[in-house]
């Protein structure tokens, strides 16, 4: 009887890498272009940085209640947009609030922003009494519901997503962007007047 004796070629000692996993999809393309390489390094994913954005803003109204307006500046870099509008029956408060919201509403993501106005009652409101608004169920410090609680929540819905530093500044003191903000609220309200 004759006798076959296959022999298995011994694998390297040094190699620990399995010839499968050796080629995978990526060292597989560069083997074929005729270049033997290490696998690529994982490609890190930068996250874009979120925009910085300035709003002004300013209201208006006409008696206290009345007819009222707003205005508001965006500024991103080079690029601004000025917005307004009217309400026919309102108040000055409301309409301070309603151009911080009118503002937020034409950002589409997150984003650092400055928001700039004359009024402490917005200022105050979201950097000092919300919290304890919150906390008494929209009770104020004298026992009596928030006023404005509509705009209230809708503008607190609204800062939610951003990074927001609240800045006051003196009205009608000379600052070229409040000064802006004042006619747009103005004019807005003339246009409500023509309307009705």
């Amino acid at each position: 009887k004759q006798f076959i004796f296959l022999l298995k070629k011994a694998t390297p000692k040094t190699s620990t890498t399995p010839l499968r996993s050796f080629f995978s999809y990526e060292n597989r393309q560069t083997y074929r272009k005729g270049v033997l390489m290490g696998p690529r390094p994982p490609q890190k994913k930068t996250a874009t940085p979120p925009k910085t954005v300035e709003i002004f803003s300013d209201g208006a109204c006409s008696g206290n209640p009345g007819p009222g307006g707003y205005g508001a500046i965006l500024r991103y870099g080079a690029k601004t947009k000025e917005i307004s509008g009217c309400d026919p029956d309102t108040t000055n408060n409301r309409m301070e609030m309603t151009a911080v919201i009118e503002a937020l509403k034409q950002l589409k993501g997150p984003c650092n922003i400055r928001i700039i106005t004359d009024s402490n009652y917005v200022v105050k409101g979201m950097t000092v009494w919300i919290s304890g608004w919150i906390r008494r169920n929209w009770i104020n410090s004298q026992k009596k519901p928030v006023l404005n609680r509509d705009l209230w929540e809708e503008l607190l819905r609204l800062s939610r997503p951003h990074h927001i530093k609240w800045e006051w500044v003196k009205g009608h003191h000379g600052h070229p962007e409040n000064e802006r903000c004042d006619t747009l609220a103005r004019n807005a309200i003339r246009n409500c007047r023509r309307i009705r």
